[in-house]
């Protein structure tokens, strides 16, 4: 089903690019009482305690994170937060959101405003590395890359034609970077552009400011479908980085990254086993696959020895189904699942073994 045409909400031009601000602060903790720390709680137990996920999303993205017209949230990302909700609390409306811009995310991450991020934030040695920003990358919920966005009626069809002209670009960001480094590599001399943040930037591609518009390829999608006329605007079959995007915890909480590691790892194993929102409970009576009795609980402690229910996995699947149905739910049409289809499918989708 797509989802684009449905959101009531008009998406704000506060988009920023998934390949965001690179980060600035040290790994710290404390900014908050709940933060974590190597002799803290895990943030399970904060959770457990609570009873509420507080969940970082983005919040402007269709398909991954919005806002719908009463006040409710969808979106890929928002459904991985969801399943988390109901793996760890039984209950997928246990959550919280926050919107967080580039600029805050891991802001709110390190202080323990937030207890996870499910938004549009690229995997990268720096982000991960103690020595970085210190925090832990889930499995992979949606591979990305940079593209462009140019005019349909302007003659460009290669990042090559842009010998001359302008490309609108947020700046202090990845995609900044890698625009760069993909121009010097074809020796291409352009005028890059640059704005504080996206509602900027695609506003100045809208005036005409400059010939192309560069971001992630599923932010582009999503800017071009509120534009006052998405047929004049195309995306080049180019792909200038790669942009892994997934869940993310802090670091020096294995527990409270395990959790949210196993519940995306086990969205993409029901997949892969055929298990669904509507076939997961029938499944755990009458299964005879030992591996199925295993993910769902049926068999096993697997759940325990994440400090979890046994079933924790037939409850987050209850709640949001498994990945192709997020997917399908969510995203659809509006962007093919190509790398993102399953292992087994000629794509990057793979789950460690429930074992």
């Amino acid at each position: 089903m797509r989802k684009w045409g449905l959101l009531a909400v008009a998406m704000t031009l506060t988009l920023t690019a998934c390949a965001s601000r690179e980060p600035t602060g040290t790994a710290t903790s404390g900014e908050a009482g709940e933060a974590t720390t190597a002799t803290a709680a895990s943030r399970l137990d904060i959770v457990k305690e609570r009873g509420t996920l507080i969940c970082g999303v983005e919040g402007t993205i269709p398909g991954f994170s919005s806002v719908e017209s009463d006040g409710s949230y969808s979106g890929l990302d928002v459904d991985v937060c969801r399943a988390v909700a109901a793996a760890v609390l039984g209950d997928p409306e246990a959550v919280e959101y926050r919107n967080l811009d580039s600029t805050e995310r891991f802001t709110a991450l390190r202080g323990g405003e937030v207890d996870m991020l499910s938004r549009n934030t690229t995997w990268t040695l720096s982000r991960d590395a103690t020595g970085g920003n210190a925090m832990e990358f889930a499995p992979t919920t949606f591979y990305d890359a940079q593209g462009m966005m140019v005019r349909a009626d302007s003659g460009i069809t290669s990042l090559e034609d842009f010998e001359g002209l302008s490309i609108c670009v947020e700046t202090g960001t990845t995609t900044e970077l890698n625009l760069t480094s993909r121009m010097t590599e074809l020796g291409v001399n352009y005028t890059d552009v640059k704005y504080q943040d996206g509602n900027e930037t695609a506003q100045a591609y809208l005036e005409g400011r400059c010939e192309g518009f560069t971001s992630d390829k599923s932010q582009l999608n999503a800017r071009r479908t509120k534009f006052p006329d998405p047929s004049a605007h195309v995306i080049l079959d180019v792909s200038m980085s790669k942009e892994p995007l997934g869940p993310v915890t802090m670091n020096n909480d294995s527990q409270w990254f395990d959790v949210v590691k196993w519940v995306t790892h086990g969205l993409i194993q029901a997949e892969e086993f055929g298990v669904t929102q509507a076939n997961v409970a029938a499944m755990a009576e009458t299964t005879e696959n030992q591996d199925i009795k295993l993910l769902l609980g049926v068999e096993g402690d697997l759940g325990s020895q994440l400090g979890l229910e046994n079933d924790f996995m037939m409850q987050a699947i209850m709640a949001v189904g498994n990945y192709g149905e997020i997917y399908e739910r969510n995203i659809g049409d509006d962007i093919p699942r190509g790398l993102n289809r399953l292992w087994t499918d000629g794509g990057l989708m793979y789950s460690a073994p429930f074992r």
